[in-house]
C-alpha cells in the first residue's frame, strides 16, 4: 500500500515522507496504516528500488494553528477559502536501515546505510510480511538483524523504544524458527533489560 512520497531529508539516512490525503488520491492511507515502527520501502513501482526504512516519528502540519489573522466565522466557507483544506499535512520521519537486492530472482536484504541519495517525490509504501521476512534474510538465505546498532544511534529520541518494538514484532511474527527465533528472543530480552536498568539510574 502506498503511503505518500519523499519531500525532504534531514540527513543521508533520515527522510521525511508526506502522507497522501484525499486531495492526492481517492483512497488515502488511514492512521493505522503508518504506525510507529512500520517497515516501508522507498521505490518506484516497476522501476527502481531505493531503500528500506522504519517510521520513527510523525508531525502534523497545520498552518492555521496560532494564526493571528482575522477570523470571519467559526466554520470556513469552502467557496471563500477553497485551498484551506490542502494546508494541513501529515509528515513521517523515516530512518533508512538498508535496501533490497536479488540473487537469481530471489530477493534478500542488505542492512546498513544506503549509498545513494533517494530523490524527492519517490513513492513510499508499506512493506508486506513476506517483504519484511525477505529483508531479514541475507544472500545465503540466513536470518540477519544487522541494523541493530544503527537503529539505536539514528532512530531519533525514541530509538530504544523503536528498536525494542521492532525486535518484539519480529519475535511475535514467527517469521523465523529454531535457533534463529531463540536468538531474536534473547536479543529482545537483553535490550529490554538494558532499557530498564537505564531508566532506574
Amino acid at each position: 500500500m502506498r503511503l505518500g512520497k519523499v519531500v525532504k531529508s534531514n540527513s543521508h539516512c533520515d527522510y521525511v515522507v508526506q502522507v497522501d490525503d484525499r486531495m492526492d488520491v481517492d483512497n488515502p492511507p488511514q492512521a493505522d496504516d503508518y504506525g510507529f515502527g512500520s517497515f516501508v520501502k522507498l521505490e518506484e513501482p516497476g522501476d527502481r528500488h531505493w531503500a528500506v526504512g522504519l517510521i520513527y516519528n510523525s508531525l502534523l502540519m497545520n498552518p492555521m494553528f496560532m494564526s493571528n489573522g482575522p477570523r470571519l466565522s467559526s466554520e470556513p466557507d469552502p467557496l471563500f477559502t477553497p485551498d484551506l483544506i490542502t494546508e494541513t499535512r501529515t509528515l513521517l520521519g523515516v530512518v533508512l536501515v538498508g535496501w533490497m537486492a536479488q540473487d537469481n530472482g530471489q530477493p534478500y536484504g542488505i542492512h546498513g546505510i544506503p549509498r545513494v541519495v533517494v530523490p524527492v517525490n519517490t513513492p513510499v509504501s508499506v512493506m508486506t510480511q513476506d517483504e519484511i521476512y525477505r529483508f531479514h534474510l541475507n544472500q545465503a538465505g540466513s536470518p540477519q538483524f544487522c541494523y541493530y546498532s544503527h537503529l539505536l544511534r539514528c532512530g531519533g529520541n525514541f530509538a530504544p523504544a523503536l528498536t525494542q518494538q521492532t525486535l518484539q514484532e519480529l519475535v511475535d511474527s514467527r517469521l523465523f524458527s529454531g535457533p534463529d527465533q531463540r536468538a531474536l528472543e534473547i536479543l529482545c530480552r537483553e535490550l529490554s533489560w538494558k532499557s530498564t536498568m537505564g531508566a532506574m539510574r
